[in-house]
């Protein structure tokens, strides 16, 4: 394998009003939500749901009215993020099913690995989908290639998404609590002989299905995918919020005299939404508005915990959302019925797996006591930059060909400029963005999901002024065709030999 050239970083010195020693270093923790919209955060404007933990990142550190995730779904958008390239180069990122190879290569750079360089522990605690083992797993051994071969110390996770088999616990490779008198196997093409699902046994359901999750159940609730055995391993959905911040907990505990790397992956609030009781009913929305509830606590006691250990004022952290909402996204729990005047795409439109900005703008936070002035941003940011911009800070050098980019001023409140230029993804296709501008290529199809989402999919094309059409309201593509070919000539000139439809 050919040797990587390698640019020096920006130094972060004069960002920050201390030298980086090796002690000094900052902790830096990344919290991504799943699936939660620009306007379910109250301090986005949001009057009727009130998350006070996530209000206090944002109203105290910088939050970005452009924050972009790099996809409109879940496996693209964190291959970006861990990766700091774009997830429209690999054919392979995409919605993963939960027995799915792991899509990162081993010998690929990546953000924790980076951190592990620069002699930080790192961990992986929550939601992956980013694939695991090589496509042929077992179970009930270690499986392998996973997080730690891309670098991560620890992990806690599950493999996919919680509506997907298998519905256990991961740690450092090897399932949580399993009896091997009762091994765990999975299968995404046929059930196992004898195995109850949706289908063939509804009265064991206590959640319903609406759309593609009629398969295997645990805990009442129906999946996508077969799974037998492993019984003593299976998850309890309503536990999960609790068990997943307790392992995030420990591990800042056991490490809180060295500098460390979480990432943490909340599952909240992707279906299926089964929050703790402690949540039911308390924001009165029902389960998506619960879920989110928690979500929001959840952030709250890892806060509350740094502030324990004395380490606020060392920590960098990073909130925000793998792509922007949806509700009816394959189960009956009211989130249509029960939405009343609740905007969870704000004043965007579309959402996930959508090319409007719904689909990738998403809530984006960063949060540093006594580090970063409150501030509201209009820089355009990228979870794709979180990599070469903590690379910047730590002093460590990266590969010259990511697209990852230093915007750790604007991180930092230190300046309004972020990216220029962005092109997102949404289930295999691609839209371009600039500060003030939104073009998306011709596409033909469906207009809208089975979700209700509205696709994007413009048969002639579409470009929106978004400083002035922020919710995208008028295509405008005939009335300014030259600005239109002006934005199509750079999106080609970006995606070159990856964009494969004909722009005519």
């Amino acid at each position: 394998m050919k040797t990587p050239l390698f640019l020096l970083p920006v130094s972060a010195f004069s960002l920050v009003p201390f030298s980086l020693t090796e002690a000094q270093k900052p902790n830096v923790i990344v919290i991504l939500a799943d699936d939660l919209g620009y306007g379910d955060v109250s301090a986005q404007g949001s009057t009727t749901i009130k998350t006070p933990n996530l209000d206090r990142l944002a109203n105290e550190g910088i939050r970005f009215t452009k924050g972009y995730a790099t996809s409109a779904t879940s496996t693209p958008s964190r291959y970006g993020l861990m990766t700091g390239m774009y997830p429209w180069k690999n054919d392979k990122a995409k919605i993963l099913a939960g027995n799915a190879p792991l899509i990162i290569k081993e010998d690929q750079y990546t953000l924790p690995k980076m951190m592990q360089e620069a002699g930080y522990v790192t961990a992986a605690i929550g939601k992956w989908h980013l694939g695991m083992g090589d496509g042929n797993v077992d179970w009930n051994k270690t499986v392998k290639p996973g997080a730690k071969e891309i670098g991560f110390d620890y992990s806690n996770l599950i493999a996919a998404t919680n509506d997907r088999v298998p519905t256990v616990y991961i740690e450092n490779g090897r399932v949580v609590g399993l009896d091997p008198a009762d091994p765990l196997d999975v299968d995404y093409n046929k059930n196992f002989d004898g195995e109850p699902t949706a289908l063939t046994n509804p009265e064991m359901l206590k959640m319903h299905w609406s759309h593609g999750h009629n398969q295997s159940i645990n805990n009442g609730i129906p999946r996508i995918g077969f799974q037998k055995g492993g019984k003593s391993a299976m998850w309890v959905d309503e536990d999960m919020a609790d068990y997943f911040t307790g392992i995030a907990k420990d591990f800042m505990t056991n490490h809180k005299d060295k500098p460390f790397f979480m990432y943490f992956g909340l599952h909240q609030p992707h279906v299926p939404r089964v929050p703790h009781g402690r949540f039911v009913g308390t924001s009165g929305m029902g389960p998506r508005g619960d879920a989110i509830l928690e979500a929001d606590w959840s952030v709250g006691e890892l806060m509350a915990h740094l502030d324990k250990l004395g380490l606020l004022e060392n920590t960098l952290v990073f909130f925000s959302s793998d792509n922007g909402p949806v509700l009816d996204d394959g189960y009956k729990d009211q989130a249509v019925e029960l939405l009343a005047q609740h905007k969870p795409a704000g004043p965007l439109r579309g959402g996930k797996y959508s090319l409007y900005e719904a689909g990738t703008r998403v809530p984006f936070f960063v949060y540093w006591k006594g580090q970063i002035k409150p501030a509201v941003s209009d820089a355009m940011v990228c979870q794709l930059d979180i990599m070469a911009s903590v690379a910047s800070l730590i002093k460590k050098k990266l590969p010259v060909d990511l697209d990852s980019q230093n915007t750790l001023k604007a991180f930092l409140g230190k300046s309004k400029k972020g990216r220029k230029e962005l092109v997102m993804e949404a289930n295999g296709r691609l839209a371009y963005r600039t500060t003030d501008w939104a073009f998306i290529p011709p596409y033909k199809g469906v207009v809208r999901t089975r979700t209700g989402n509205e696709l994007g999919n413009l048969p002639e094309g579409g470009l929106f002024n978004l400083k002035s059409d922020l919710s995208q309201t008028t295509n405008i593509a005939k009335q300014h065709v030259k600005k239109y070919k002006q934005m199509e000539s750079h999106f080609l000139e970006i995606t070159k030999g990856y964009f494969k439809r004909e722009i005519k």
